[in-house]
């Protein structure tokens, strides 16, 4: 099985276009204002109608409430939900719409690293925000990845924060991540994407880690939805 890729906080046609040609796994729309990538529903589901198939679309949500996640569905049939948030919250949605739940873990230290799933159906290993950020996750800084080397993780999982062309391929070798989600590392400045960027980020991962050891590839197919081929 292939390293999976997700590209978030897409907003504008190139950088769909670029994430779908590329190959890209999952696409990433963020519905959260204060991020300079936030978009709306109807916005996210236009771009979404430029290519049939393809990535599985994500939704991220920060601390939602449920009447917020069906708004954006009622427009938009998201195939999976990412949150930051508490695991009740990731049992609360993933019992009222039944998609898989992706949840957020910020990582600073080996105490952080999450040891059951606690209601998600995979976890997206980021930095934890640093001192007086706004907005939650890595806010495009890196953890130390040396941390996973050996931890037994308990569901399908990502690697996030901080990646970029340039280091993805170390990010994956170190951490043995079978997936990796990178937002700003492809981007011009933020919240503008460059199809350039995505699609040397989709390339340097898969060159960087041909193969994955971690799931076989019917369970990977089963509890971590996207194409994976």
């Amino acid at each position: 099985m292939g390293v999976g890729v997700k590209i978030c906080g897409i907003n504008g046609e190139a950088a769909f276009d670029a994430a779908v040609a590329g190959g890209a796994d999952w696409v990433g729309f963020v519905f959260f204002p204060p991020s300079p990538r936030a978009i709306s529903a109807v916005r996210a589901a236009d771009l979404s109608a430029r290519a049939a198939g393809g990535p599985r679309r994500v939704g991220l949500f920060v601390n939602p409430a449920l009447d917020e996640i069906a708004a954006v569905l009622a427009v938009f049939s998201l195939d999976i939900l990412q949150i930051h948030g508490s695991a009740e919250l990731a049992r609360a949605i993933r019992a009222a719409f039944g998609r898989p739940v992706w949840r957020a873990v910020g990582i600073a230290s080996a105490a952080d690293l999450p040891r059951a799933a606690e209601g998600a159906d995979a976890l997206l290993l980021d930095a934890s925000p640093p001192k007086g950020a706004t907005r939650p996750g890595g806010n495009a800084q890196a953890f130390d990845w040396t941390l996973l080397q050996g931890w037994q993780a308990p569901s399908p999982w990502l690697l996030a924060g901080g990646l970029t062309p340039d280091n993805v391929a170390a990010a994956i070798s170190i951490s043995g991540a079978p997936a990796v989600d990178v937002s700003s590392g492809v981007e011009r400045r933020p919240g503008e994407k460059d199809p350039a960027l995505i699609r040397a980020f989709i390339a340097a991962a898969r060159a960087g880690k041909e193969e994955s050891s971690f799931f076989e590839k019917k369970e990977a197919k089963k509890l971590f939805p996207g194409p994976l081929e």
